[in-house]
C-alpha cells in the first residue's frame, strides 16, 4: 500500500485575519504559513498540533464561495479535532466562548462533543478512547 496521508483541507472563510485569530487564539491552532499571493490572496496554513491535517484558509471570492462559508458540509459535522485531554481543552474552549451544541458524551470510540466554529461549521471535539 502506498504511504499517503491527508495533510491539508481547505476551509472557505470570509476574512483571513478573522479566521486566523479564531482558530489560533480560541482553538489553539498554530499558524504554520501566512504568505501573500498577490491580488488580496494569501496562503494561510493553520495546524491543530504536531499531528494531523492542517487547514488552508481560502477567502471566499465569488458568490458561490461566499454561500459556502459556514456550510461547507451541508450541515453535517465536517471536521474532527482530537485532543489528549478532553476535560482540560473543553474547559478552555468554554472559557474562550466556543459554542458547544451538546454536553460531552462517552462513546465506544472516545469522549466527544459537537461545537460550532465562528462561521457555524460543526466540529466533533474528541479524545479518542485508549486501546485496551
Amino acid at each position: 500500500m502506498a504511504n499517503r496521508s491527508l495533510f491539508q483541507v481547505t476551509l472557505v472563510v470570509d476574512d483571513y485575519d478573522r479566521a486566523k485569530a479564531y482558530y489560533c487564539d480560541v482553538l489553539g491552532f498554530e499558524c504554520a504559513e501566512d504568505v501573500p499571493q498577490g491580488e488580496g490572496k494569501r496562503w494561510v496554513v493553520l495546524k491543530p498540533g504536531k499531528d494531523g491535517a492542517a487547514l488552508v484558509l481560502a477567502k471566499a471570492a465569488t458568490e458561490t464561495q461566499k454561500t459556502a462559508v459556514g456550510n461547507q458540509t451541508g450541515g453535517r459535522v465536517g471536521f474532527f479535532l482530537a485532543t489528549d485531554d478532553f476535560a482540560r481543552d473543553h474547559k478552555s474552549f468554554l472559557e474562550k466562548g466556543v459554542k458547544f451544541l451538546e454536553a460531552p458524551r462517552t462513546m465506544p470510540y472516545g469522549t466527544v462533543a459537537v461545537f460550532e466554529d465562528l462561521y457555524g461549521n460543526t466540529w466533533d471535539f474528541i479524545e479518542p478512547a485508549r486501546a485496551a
